[in-house]
C-alpha cells in the first residue's frame, strides 16, 4: 500500500521528459508544459490514486481481519467459558461421590457391565473412570471433551488406574464427534454450561445413541447453593429441556434425588423404543 501511495505522488509531479502536448501519464514521461497548464487535474488525479489505493488496501485489511477472526471463532468456543486444566483440583472434592451420587445416576441410565457410554464433556476423568469401572472390560467408554489438555489427563489417569476401555475423542464446539449408534447411555456431568452450540452438540449426541438409548444431563440447579460454578453462569433446567426438543430429544424423565444438581433424562424423538415426556421421579 505505501508503494501505491508513493507512486501516486510521481505520477502528480514527474519531471518534464515528454514534450508539451504528450498525453502519456506513465512515470517519468510527464512534461513541465503539463504541470504547468493542468496542474490542477493533475494533482487531482494524483490524490484520487492516492485515495483510490488507500481505499484498496483498507478493504484487504478488513477482509483478512474477517477471515482470520471466523476460523479463530471455529476454533474456540464463543462462549469462552471452557473450565481450566489447571484447576481440575477443583473438582477432585472428597465430598462430591457424596453429592455426586454417580452409582445412582449410572444405575438411573441402566449402565451394566459391558454397556458402551459416552461420558461428554469429560473434563479430567472423574465420572469416566467410574464408567469404566461400572462398564468392565466387556464395555466401552468414550471420553469426549473439546480441549486437548483434559485428555491428555484422561489418558494418564486411565493408565495409572489400568483401565482398557476408554477411547479418548476429541471433539469440536458444534459437534461431540461420537461414533454413530455407538452408545446405550450418553451422560454431561456439570458441563451442560459449557456448551458454546447446545442445540449441535446436543444433535450429535442424539445420533450416537442407539435404538432405546437415553442421554442424561446432570447440571447445577440455576438457584444456586452447594458446589458448583457462579450463579450466573449455571443453566436452567427448563432451557436444556427446549435446546434438547430442537435436537429432536424428548425429556423422558426428571430424577430428583441429587441434592444440588437437576437430572434430566431424554431419549430421541423418532426412536419407537423411547416412550414418551413423563414426570417419573425417584
Amino acid at each position: 500500500m505505501i508503494k501505491q501511495v508513493g507512486d501516486g505522488r510521481r505520477a502528480a509531479g514527474a519531471g518534464s521528459a515528454a514534450g508539451p502536448n504528450s498525453a502519456n501519464w506513465r512515470l517519468g514521461q510527464n512534461s513541465g508544459a503539463h504541470m504547468g497548464q493542468n496542474s490542477g487535474s493533475h494533482i487531482g488525479s494524483g490524490f484520487g490514486g492516492i485515495l483510490s489505493a488507500v481505499a484498496r488496501g483498507l478493504c484487504a485489511f478488513l477482509v483478512c481481519t474477517v477471515l482470520v477472526a471466523t476460523a479463530v471463532a471455529q476454533e474456540r468456543p464463543r462462549h469462552g467459558r471452557l473450565f481450566r486444566p489447571e484447576a481440575l483440583g477443583e473438582l477432585e472434592g472428597p465430598d462430591r461421590d457424596a453429592w455426586q451420587m454417580p452409582e445412582a445416576v449410572m444405575d438411573a441410565l441402566h449402565i451394566a457391565d459391558g454397556s458402551h457410554v459416552a461420558d461428554v464433556g469429560a473434563g479430567g476423568g472423574w465420572f469416566t473412570v467410574r464408567l469404566a469401572r461400572r462398564v468392565g472390560p466387556n464395555g466401552v467408554v468414550y471420553a469426549e471433551d473439546v480441549q486437548s489438555q483434559m485428555l491428555e489427563a484422561i489418558r494418564r489417569r486411565v493408565d495409572r488406574e489400568g483401565l482398557r476401555n476408554v477411547r479418548t475423542v476429541k471433539g469440536i464446539t458444534t459437534d461431540p464427534r461420537l461414533p454413530r449408534q455407538s452408545v446405550e447411555a450418553a451422560l454431561i456431568v456439570d458441563a451442560y454450561h459449557e456448551f458454546g452450540d447446545p442445540v449441535a452438540m446436543l444433535r450429535g449426541i442424539a445420533a450416537a445413541l442407539k435404538p432405546g438409548g437415553s442421554l442424561g444431563v446432570v447440571n447445577f440447579n440455576k438457584s444456586g447453593g452447594g458446589p458448583g460454578p457462579p450463579t450466573d453462569e449455571r443453566v436452567d433446567a427448563t432451557r436444556v429441556i427446549d435446546e434438547a426438543r430442537a435436537a429432536g430429544l424428548t425429556l423422558r424423565r426428571r430424577e430428583t434425588f441429587l441434592p444440588f444438581q437437576y437430572f434430566l433424562v431424554f431419549v430421541r424423538a423418532d426412536d419407537p423404543s423411547g416412550g414418551g415426556t413423563t414426570a417419573q421421579t425417584r
